[in-house]
């Protein structure tokens, strides 16, 4: 059955290696009576026409999810512009225009994402649009431009450019900022930088439990 036109469906991404936490997947890990996929999916369910989850090997440790798993179309952990192709190719077959990816391992963000995704997108031929904060002194310049670090896991994606993106992941390109202003991508400026922290150490987790437990 086709998901609602008028809203973009949802993709999870999950298919790192988390190397910082010793493997595995941290979407999986304990937090406020659940897991951190759990307050994932809480967040992001109502935004979206459909959910699905992207994520690399046994689909099965995720069947109590309930959520289609899609794995990468291109082999080798390439990062996450792999995961939004991924779900280009489900959204695709759900005739839906546009996809918003969230990371899973990034449980407080926000509750309007998807609204303010799409007012940054108005008048784009292509709706493809990145959340950004303000920058701190402790950012890298790297992932960021006029003042914003970009979050490259959280975006808008138009479907139209699902053959471009997997052109572009064949010919070697990995870096998400590089294809989204290539086609002229945008930002949406969120004020709060904590609501896209994410768990990457031990020690994340253990901020995480305490802010949940708030």
């Amino acid at each position: 059955m086709s998901a609602p036109h008028d809203k973009p469906l949802g993709v999870i991404l999950a298919g790192g290696q988390a190397t910082r936490m010793g493997g595995g997947d941290k979407g999986l890990l304990a937090l406020g009576g659940g897991t951190i996929l759990d307050h994932v999916i809480a967040r992001l369910a109502p935004q979206v026409g459909a959910l699905a989850l992207n994520a690399n090997g046994d689909a099965a440790r995720f069947a109590r999810f309930g959520l289609p798993v899609l794995p990468d179309p291109i082999a080798g952990f390439v990062g996450p512009l792999a995961g939004v192709l991924a779900g280009f190719d489900w959204a695709a077959g759900q005739g839906a225009g546009a996809i918003v990816t969230v990371a899973a391992d990034t449980p407080f963000f926000p509750r309007d994402l998807v609204a303010r995704l799409q007012e940054a997108a108005q008048g784009m031929a292509y709706p493809l649009v990145l959340a950004a904060t303000p920058r701190g002194d402790e950012e890298t310049k790297s992932m960021s431009r006029g003042g914003q670090v970009r979050h490259p896991t959280f975006g808008l994606w138009p479907v139209a450019l699902r053959d471009d993106l997997r052109a572009a992941l064949e010919g070697g390109l990995r870096k998400v900022v590089i294809w989204t202003e290539r086609h002229g991508g945008r930002e949406a400026l969120f004020d709060d930088g904590d609501a896209f922290f994410n768990v990457n150490t031990p020690e994340d987790l253990s901020k995480a439990r305490r802010r949940a437990g708030a």
